[in-house]
């Protein structure tokens, strides 16, 4: 009996094997021609005779209502051309990130295909952590002044949090969620599962397009954090249900629970063992126990309201 039990969980786990690589194989080949246009170098080696022509090549990017000088201004600026230069010194080579965001773009395709990426265009934004990466459906754009290192001295003034973000490894993993906030809409109610389900759906969805990236850089912990998550997520979990937190609106919740921080807000000893957005990788179990029990795609699922996701996860915490 137990030979023959043996023997049906392995075909299934054979038959789930050759599925995913069916899946992969597909992904893999979908034809995304992948072109790295380098703004930061075109702007810095314009003159008055060719800006005119760069204007006109990126007029996201140079807005005819602002006067050339005050362009020629920047590039003379000695704090832009450091910033230029550390930038051409740490990203002289982009072919591993090319490789990296064509395997991005072809799961975007995969999951969305009538999505068009391949064009990025790299600048520097003057260590703009709010638009780090941008997708559209025409061109991507990337800062690259902010993904110099997190030891890089232009970052000194961060907080010691944050500062893994600025690693180049986070790169599609940042263009990944741009990609996803914009394929999830942000729910109506302010309750705290509703924040925790939104946020998974965006983790799930970071899931599928970098199967190859570890959740501990998805989710911006190191290794630790995330083995502290798993280890606790049960206790995690009956202190949200015991604390009536679940159906709760208290914006409070959000700073406490979802937003990035140096740890999570429990007001317990163990708060600081505890990495920050403690939510968010719960937010992340719910929707793969959801999407494990029922057979949905994902763009279905991304419609789903919080509850009908809640309901039909069948989520139960690790032990």
């Amino acid at each position: 009996m137990k030979k023959t039990f043996y023997l049906f969980v392995c075909s299934l786990l054979m038959i789930a094997c050759k599925k995913e690589s069916a899946i992969d194989s597909e992904i893999t080949n979908i034809p995304v021609d992948v072109k790295i246009e380098r703004f930061d170098q075109e702007f810095m080696n314009s003159t008055p005779e060719n800006f005119a022509a760069l204007k006109q090549k990126y007029p996201y990017l140079l807005s005819p209502n602002i006067p050339d000088s005050v362009w020629f201004n920047k590039k003379k600026n000695p704090l832009f051309k450091e910033l230029y230069q550390e930038t051409q010194t740490k990203f002289s080579d982009l072919s591993p990130l090319k490789e990296e965001l064509k395997l991005l773009f072809q799961h975007i395709k995969y999951y969305y295909p009538n999505e068009n990426p391949g064009k990025v265009i790299t600048l520097l934004s003057e260590v703009d952590i709010e638009s780090r990466t941008i997708y559209t459906d025409s061109l991507s754009l990337i800062s690259l002044d902010t993904y110099l290192g997190k030891d890089h001295k232009f970052y000194v003034d961060f907080d010691s949090y944050i500062l893994p973000d600025f690693e180049p490894s986070r790169i599609p993993v940042d263009l990944a969620e741009n990609f996803a906030v914009q394929k999830i809409v942000v729910p109506q109610d302010r309750t705290f599962l509703s924040q925790m389900v939104y946020w998974g759906k965006i983790m799930y969805m970071k899931e599928l397009l970098l199967p190859k990236t570890s959740d501990a850089l998805k989710i911006g912990y190191t290794e630790d954090q995330l083995k502290w998550a798993e280890t606790n997520e049960t206790q995690v979990w009956k202190f949200f249900v015991e604390s009536k937190y679940l159906f709760d609106n208290d914006v409070k919740l959000i700073a406490r629970f979802i937003q990035r921080a140096p740890f999570s807000k429990f007001y317990l000893e163990l708060d600081h063992e505890s990495p920050g957005s403690i939510g968010v990788y719960i937010g992340w179990q719910i929707v793969r126990s959801y999407m494990k029990n029922n057979n949905v795609t994902l763009q279905e699922m991304v419609l789903k309201d919080a509850k009908t996701i809640f309901d039909q996860s069948k989520y139960k915490p690790k032990k």
